[in-house]
């Protein structure tokens, strides 16, 4: 039996394992859709429609780094990492603490906040995604914008 070789370039397509990484899909839309409450000043709220608070402003300044636009979603406590994990979200900026349970099911950015230890979920299994935002998140951190968005916001350095 003899195989043709375009059809072993189709193998991996047809796999049930082959799945685009997630940064794939982010670049495709050229969006980042990040999840949060609204409802915990001064991280992330609304001041009349406007969405705004510390975790909004990082979320801009992220997304823009990553060459895309933010898209942010307000959900509620039950859907927000459930949304996440589906792939309805790509990530959640929504103050959230990395502990050993969400380890498990998720993988982090960087701390964007030290105390307490803060960080960006999304979907297990996409290590370029994580480059990329573990890159823009070092940019942020490294020119000073998430001093002052902390000073800002928080007024303390997130560092």
């Amino acid at each position: 039996m003899r195989f043709s070789p375009g059809l072993l370039l189709l193998l991996p397509l047809l796999s049930p394992l082959a799945h685009a990484e997630l940064i794939d899909d982010v670049n495709d839309r050229g969006e980042l859709r990040i999840a949060l409450e609204a409802t915990h000043p001064p991280f992330n709220f609304k001041e009349g429609d406007k969405l705004t608070g510390f975790e909004v402003e990082l979320g801009e300044q992220l997304a823009k780094e990553m060459d895309v636009r933010p898209s942010f979603i307000t959900t509620d406590d039950t859907d927000l990492l459930q949304g996440v994990e589906s792939g309805k979200y790509d990530v959640a900026i929504n103050h959230i603490a990395m502990t050993a349970e969400l380890r498990d099911r998720f993988d982090f950015s960087e701390s964007y906040n030290q105390a307490p230890d803060l960080a960006i979920p999304f979907q297990k299994g996409n290590p370029a995604f994580k480059a990329s935002l573990d890159k823009a998140l070092e940019r942020v951190k490294a020119d000073g914008r998430l001093k002052a968005l902390s000073h800002k916001w928080l007024e303390s350095d997130a560092q």
